[in-house]
C-alpha cells in the first residue's frame, strides 16, 4: 500500500551467507535477521503510539541474491514478526569459491552471499 498515508520509518542493511548448501534462501534470511539484528523499533509504540503492529506496520524487503528465482519467500517473512512483509529478490549477491564437503551438504565448493534491505513503513 504506496501512498502519502505511508512514513518510512527505517531503513536497515545485512549481509548473510550459506557457506555449506548453496541455499539462496538460507543466506537472503540470515542477510534478513543481520539487518532486523540491529534495529530496535521501540519508537513505534514509546513515540508513535502504536498499539496493533501488525495492521500498522508494513515491511518491505529486498534481498539481492545470485539467484532470485530460487528465493522462498516464507522463509524470509519467518525473521519479521510483525506488520504485513512484502519480499522482492533481486540479481545480485556474490557466489565464490569455498570448501566442498558433500557431509555438509554441498553440491559443490561455493558460498552464497546475500545483501538485504529492510525497511519499515508506518501507515
Amino acid at each position: 500500500m504506496e501512498g502519502e498515508s505511508r512514513k518510512r520509518f527505517i531503513i536497515e542493511f545485512g549481509m548473510g551467507m550459506d557457506l555449506h548448501g548453496q541455499d539462496i534462501s538460507k543466506a537472503a534470511a540470515k542477510a534478513v535477521k543481520d539487518a532486523v539484528s540491529r534495529s530496535c523499533l521501540c519508537g513505534l509504540e514509546e513515540v508513535l503510539g502504536i498499539k496493533d503492529l501488525n495492521t500498522s506496520v508494513e515491511i518491505e524487503v529486498t534481498v539481492a541474491v545470485s539467484r532470485p528465482e530460487e528465493v522462498d519467500d516464507r522463509k524470509i517473512k519467518e525473521q519479521l514478526p510483525i506488520g504485513s512483509v512484502k519480499v522482492e529478490a533481486v540479481k545480485g549477491g556474490l557466489t565464490i569459491p569455498g570448501l566442498y564437503i558433500p557431509a555438509l551438504g554441498d553440491n559443490d565448493n561455493t558460498i552464497e552471499a546475500a545483501l538485504a534491505c529492510v525497511e519499515v513503513f508506518i501507515l
